[in-house]
């Protein structure tokens, strides 16, 4: 395939603090070398890299840096990474908002962007005008838009309002609009940044598919910002993560985001003690919490779980209500991004009135769960489902683990599993009969 989008070492910095270099001569002096001889920033310093958690320790950032890689036409590109790693900016150079400070960038075809909310909307104009507006901002003639006008304002859903100022739009509606024209104007390239994160859930699922059809059928190529690893996974064939301004990795979407959430994962352990921001008091329980964890252990390997091997935990309970006399354990198991994958729930557990601290065994048996790294959650309650759950006590994002052995007994046989597949492996639930 053709070459759609090509950066060359491109790399943008940005002055902290100050925009211009504090005398009027430089300034025109950096005008006339950047603008009129096309030559580099003749001010240009080496800065810090773009760390957004750490105190600057120069005056200069560099927001990219060294950006160089190829995307093809047809293509369907995740950008992902941290807030702040440079995925905005990426975008807003590829869309000429603003200019690299080294390096170039080579697109083939017209672009459509949508970076945020309100992206080349006037807000004293209409949304009819609007469309007409941005369809000329892209090269495309009178009768060319009004060929399209239909399909961009059903599939916009705001018809009720299309001549309306854009100015009384709430954010989702102009998020709306504004994707209908830049999916519906034939650009050769579609550049889409967090802003579909606005719209409603039926809007987002309609989108991505207008994306889809976009790249599969019409041969065209999309650059997808999202933190939503799900979408990212759904509409896209390949991904770039970024991180610190510079490019972290290449490669098919599944190998990218598996790579970005285990980049970002809390690193698994053995042992935790909870601490007070891990609780969760659900309001189910008017009183005070009557049990509640006070430490975890995984008895495992965390590092190294098999598919076929339980999952041990001991759990150590503190009683608060000393009339409390019984409880149930929830295990539930979410992959990095936040998607739950499975819960299992303990029988009720008669508790010791004697005691106030008790050490609970918990055994996860059967889990089948794929080679990858999960979070942990635990809860502590009552699951009467003739009455409502009782939630004594929760905890969250404190422990990881990791699958990392196909099969410690040797008696699984699974083949390649491939992490496309999902992620629970179980090879015989399946019966077929042939009559």
């Amino acid at each position: 395939m053709p070459t759609a989008i090509e950066f060359n070492n491109i790399s943008k910095q940005y002055r902290l603090g100050l925009v211009s270099t504090k005398t009027l001569g430089a300034d025109l002096n950096r005008w006339w070398t950047m603008t009129v001889r096309h030559k580099e920033d003749p001010y240009l310093k080496i800065g810090s890299v773009n760390d957004r958690s750490s105190a600057a320790d120069s005056e200069f950032v560099w927001a990219l840096r060294d950006i160089d890689f190829k995307v093809e036409q047809g293509d369907v590109v995740g950008i992902i990474g941290k807030n702040g790693a440079g995925k905005s900016t990426l975008l807003k150079l590829l869309s000429k908002v603003t200019a690299p400070t080294t390096g170039t960038i080579k697109a083939r075809g017209r672009i459509g962007s949508l970076l945020e909310v309100g992206t080349g909307f006037h807000p004293e104009m209409t949304g009819r005008e609007n469309i007409y507006l941005n369809g000329a901002i892209m090269g495309m003639t009178k009768h060319e838009i009004t060929s399209k006008l239909d399909e961009i304002v059903d599939f916009s859903g705001c018809e009720r309002y299309l001549d309306t100022p854009v100015k009384r739009y709430s954010s989702g509606m102009t998020v709306r609009l504004g994707f209908a024209v830049a999916a519906h104007l034939d650009p050769e390239i579609l550049v889409v940044d967090e802003v579909l994160a606005v719209g409603d859930a039926e809007f987002q699922k309609k989108a991505i598919g207008k994306m889809q059809d976009v790249s599969r059928g019409e041969g065209r190529t999309v650059l997808f910002v999202s933190h939503n690893m799900d979408s990212v996974r759904n509409l896209c064939n390949h991904g770039v993560v970024l991180k610190n301004g510079m490019v972290d990795f290449i490669g098919d979407t599944d190998d990218a985001v598996d790579y970005y959430l285990q980049s970002k994962a809390i690193e698994p352990c053995k042992y935790a003690e909870i601490a007070p921001q891990h609780h969760v008091q659900k309001m189910s329980d008017p009183g005070h919490r009557k049990f509640e964890f006070v430490d975890v252990r995984i008895l495992n390997n965390p590092l190294d779980v098999a598919t076929d091997e339980p999952i041990e935990l001991e759990l150590t309970v503190k009683r608060n209500n000393p009339k409390a006399d019984a409880c149930q354990f929830t295990v539930i198991i979410h992959e990095l991004s936040g998607k739950r994958i499975a819960t299992f729930i303990s029988p009720i557990q008669q508790m010791d009135l004697g005691k106030d601290v008790f050490k609970v065994h918990l055994t996860l048996k059967d889990h089948c769960l794929a080679q990858r790294t999960y979070d942990l959650q635990l809860d502590l309650g009552l699951k009467d489902y003739a009455h409502g759950s009782i939630n004594y006590d929760g905890i969250r994002d404190f422990m990881t683990f990791k699958v990392g052995t196909l099969s410690r007994k040797g008696q699984l046989h699974y083949g390649a599993w491939d992490s496309s597949y999902g992620f629970i492996l179980n090879n015989n639930s399946l019966s077929a009969t042939v009559e």
